[in-house]
């Protein structure tokens, strides 16, 4: 096994140093990844964003006519009641996880534990290893095929409600089919003995549990199904998966604030003080359903609220008749600094070994057969299983059991951690009166190992916590990404916590300096943690929060800040790095400076695929069935519109002039790209020019103003483009990109919907005679609405003619071609918009931005073809 982790560490260090040229840019490779090899993978185009914006089409008005105070208020009232719901179950998931997993690794210790002591006698230890290895495969067996039946259970899930909550759709996450498989699964592969923990499971479970309870109906189980309208809407969903996220933070540590800002700094784009309220009234709702059931359950003390979190530090206290003792002090500041640029080397290490794990695992496991992850699992089990017990058994010291009580010089524990240290004392091969310091951190719950080193004084020597370091930091690395339910917080946060008590076993032999172990064990377990997963402020409060001391603000706070400065340069924490790995579209807190050399219409896609206020069903059914976008715009073609606006004095003469010095249109925007594509390698550019188009372009002779030429030959007719037409391969570029006046936007479920359920007119009718729907029949289908390729064409005559007006969106978000890109960006992201069309000054559509076109590869590919343009 050491050979196996040697080989791991090695392939790492040779394969992150390959690129290396100078000394500085060897040390960043080794810990990091180079800048090409981040472009490798570029954002997917077939993720869907989710649309925060409201549609306010004639179906919504109606609905807002229809809205009072009095309605109002029950609305809030009954959304009020959902949250509370939301905590409370979120809370009982929680107790219903311990409950097993405390149930199955007791049993499991205690067999194992009693096996090892009758066959160190009879030197039958292979027959314990059996019964240890028999446990753990069967667990994460079942762990597995749990994930097998849906895939995306497996991991911790917070990359993807990261990506959710940043408005990304990912299929099949927060479904009631993936919190079975999650909150089973993980109870599993925390009971088979996996470093991994239940910590992330737990938000995902939250996040899925508040973004289903308020719709009443699953898609898995059908029989449930409750006549309840309301809700149906993303905006909506996301509040909720944001009070859900929180609560599951809330459940996990024991830190109702912390959860709130969690689920501000990692993911939701929108926040009003409305929503902050309900997330902190969830996650105090989830902690106390928490407390009260496991403070009862364990101690049969109902309504005594003694443990607020699945995972307790214990109590950081200081004998009262030791007036020496300090928690720490000034001098211990610049030690709680070179921690945290430690803890960001080791964090940005254990980030490039298991990116490069990922990597293997998507070539080499994922394209085969399902079986195969299983077999993966299974083998992360056994060796896990095999490198626990043998290092436990041949690794270990014998340490004086008398120094777990009596050596108190620095560290005084209430009689509840005396209790829990004592019980958890494994003697493993070693005589009376002593115990083996190795056993007793891989023979015990992860939680168990962390409260040791936090509260124990000088009981464990160096070479065991390096030993113990060296060993759990690769298998965690290791086991993070194999097809099972599970966390990375408290795997971190005990390695981390090894690391720290190393410190302090070494300032205090070597260096003779009186200081507080535990300390320095909780800022060994914030620096790693901080260096792998580079949060700041939720997890500053969340580390408070859980070790009820607020003297350790501070150190915590500088800790996780130096961390994640160090490990930033090198490369990104693991969250941010496994969802690059997937290819979702993920958007900053805001851009680079450098990009506001772009604008709008730098980075718009000025090939629209538009409909008509009146088209016929023909027409929409060929545009939804061939491609492959989620709006179209809704636009009339202006012809005529120039002859009014050039009707002449000095004022409109002046407007015209303007006109030409500043509007851009669609052909003019697609004749400059196809000249720029012409001029420079197709290479170094990302948008390739249609040869074919470019071919018809007539020549022009240079200098000419192009807009001029525009508006003089808008008086001259287009071919007449009918609903059920689509644009000649002969047309010029300008009657190709022609003149569109921009009315709304309408989106594609809108449009099948309309189709499926017949809103359409004849040609000899009005169009006051096609028939309406409410908001509620709109809406009915959410979140998963019927498919193009469902509709029976059978049913509909192609020559009818759909009014889409009444569904549109009249009044969307728009941008000017002259946007500065950061004005854009933080629209788009602020205001959480899945279209933002690029309107010109006289009203024209010339292009849209979506989510794609502001991701930070895309914005670098067009700042690089930028700079090769001027």
């Amino acid at each position: 096994c050491q050979a196996e982790s040697s080989f791991v560490s090695l392939f790492c260090y040779s394969s992150c140093t390959m690129m290396a040229v100078s000394h500085s840019s060897n040390f960043q490779t080794i810990l990091g990844e180079t800048q090409d090899e981040e472009d490798e993978i570029l954002p997917r185009k077939d993720y869907e964003s989710l649309d925060y914006d409201r549609c306010i089409n004639e179906p919504y008005v109606e609905v807002l006519e229809e809205m009072n105070n009095k309605r109002a208020k029950k609305y809030e009232a009954v959304r009020w009641m959902l949250v509370f719901a939301i905590g409370v179950s979120v809370g009982l998931v929680g107790v219903f996880v311990d409950f097993f997993v405390r149930l199955f690794t007791q049993l499991k210790f205690n067999l194992v534990g009693k096996s090892v002591e009758e066959c160190s006698e009879k030197g039958c230890l292979a027959l314990s290893l059996l019964e240890l290895l028999a446990f753990n495969m069967m667990f994460i067996f079942i762990a597995s095929v749990l994930v097998l039946i849906e895939p995306v259970a497996a991991g911790s899930g917070i990359p993807e409600i990261k990506s959710y909550l940043n408005g990304v759709k990912i299929p099949g996450i927060v479904r009631l089919r993936t919190f079975v498989c999650k909150a089973i699964g993980v109870l599993f592969t925390v009971s088979g003995g996996l470093f991994v923990g239940k910590e992330g499971p737990m938000i995902h479970s939250g996040a899925i549990v508040g973004a289903g309870l308020p719709q009443f109906q699953s898609i898995t189980f059908k029989k449930i199904n409750f006549d309840f309208p309301y809700f149906r809407s993303d905006r909506d969903k996301r509040d909720f998966v944001s009070v859900g996220t929180a609560a599951g933070v809330a459940a996990a540590f024991g830190a109702p604030i912390g959860g709130t800002l969690f689920s501000l700094e990692e993911g939701s784009s929108f926040w009003n003080q409305a929503l902050t309220w309900k997330v902190l009234f969830c996650s105090m709702s989830a902690t106390f359903t928490l407390n009260f059931f496991r403070s009862g359950i364990n101690y049969n003390k109902w309504g005594s609220f003694q443990l607020p979190g699945l995972l307790n530090f214990g109590e950081f206290k200081c004998s009262d008749g030791d007036k020496k003792c300090h928690l720490w002090t000034a001098v211990d500041l610049a030690f709680f600094v070179l921690m945290g640029v430690a803890g960001g080397l080791l964090g940005a290490f254990f980030n490039c070994i298991n990116k490069r794990l990922a990597k293997y695992r998507m070539r080499h496991v994922h394209p085969k057969a399902k079986f195969v992850r299983v077999l993966e699992s299974l083998l992360v089990a056994m060796v896990t299983t095999v490198v626990i017990f043998v290092a436990s058994m041949t690794l270990g010291e014998c340490r004086d059991l008398a120094s777990t009580i009596t050596n108190n010089n620095t560290t005084a524990l209430v009689s509840l951690n005396e209790d829990v240290i004592n019980s958890t004392i494994r003697q493993f091969f070693c005589p009376n009166k002593t115990y083996n310091d190795m056993a007793t951190l891989f023979f015990n719950p992860q939680e168990v190992a962390i409260h040791q080193l936090f509260h124990q004084d000088g009981t464990f020597s160096p070479v065991t916590l390096i030993v113990f370091f060296v060993l759990y930091f690769l298998l965690a690395c290791w086991t993070y990404g194999v097809s099972v339910p599970s966390g990375l917080f408290v795997p971190s946060l005990l390695c981390g916590a090894a690391f720290g008590r190393l410190v302090a076993n070494l300032l205090k032999i070597n260096l003779g300096m009186d200081i507080y172990s535990g300390t320095f064990a909780l800022i060994g377990a914030a620096a790693f943690l901080g260096g792998v997963v580079r949060m700041t402020i939720s997890l500053t409060v969340i580390l408070i929060e859980s070790t009820n001391e607020i003297t350790y603000g501070l150190p915590i706070m500088i800790t996780l800040m130096v961390a994640k400065w160090t490990g930033d340069f090198f490369n990104k924490g693991i969250y941010d790095i496994h969802i690059h790995l997937r290819g979702v579209p993920l958007l900053e807190w805001e851009t680079e400076v450098e990009m506001d050399k772009l604008t709008a219409s730098d980075i718009m896609e000025p090939n629209l695929t538009y409909v008509y206020p009146h088209t016929r069903i023909q027409s929409l059914v060929s545009i939804l069935r061939t491609t492959v976008y989620h709006a179209f715009p809704v636009v009339t073609e202006n012809r005529d519109n120039e002859r009014e606006f050039m009707k002449g004095n000095i004022l409109i003469s002046n407007n015209i002039r303007f006109k030409k010095a500043s509007v851009l249109t669609r052909a003019g925007e697609q004749r400059r790209r196809c000249q720029s594509m012409k001029s420079y390698p197709s290479s170094e550019l990302r948008n390739v020019c249609d040869d074919q188009l470019v071919a018809v372009v007539p020549a022009m002779e240079e200098g000419q103003d192009m807009l001029q030429q525009m508006l003089e030959r808008r008086h001259a007719p287009y071919p007449n483009l009918y609903p059920d037409q689509s644009p000649s391969e002969e047309w010029t570029m300008e009657e190709r990109f022609r003149p569109l006046t921009f009315h709304g936007i309408i989106l594609r479920s809108q449009l099948v919907n309309l189709l499926i359920r017949g809103v359409c007119y004849a040609e000899n009718q009005s169009s006051a005679t096609q028939p309406r729907l409410s908001y509620a029949e709109m809406t009915e289908d959410y979140p998963r609405f019927p498919d193009i390729h469902d509709l029976d064409l059978a049913l509909l005559n192609p020559r009818m003619i759909v009014d889409v007006t009444p569904y549109m969106n009249p009044s969307p978000y728009t941008v000017s071609p002259n946007t500065h890109v950061s004005q854009v960006f933080n629209l788009f992201r602020t205001m959480g918009l899945r279209h933002l069309p690029v309107v010109n000054a006289v009203g024209e559509i010339v292009g849209i931005i979506t989510r794609h076109n502001l991701t930070h590869e895309f914005l670098l590919g067009k700042l690089r073809q930028h700079y090769i343009t001027i």
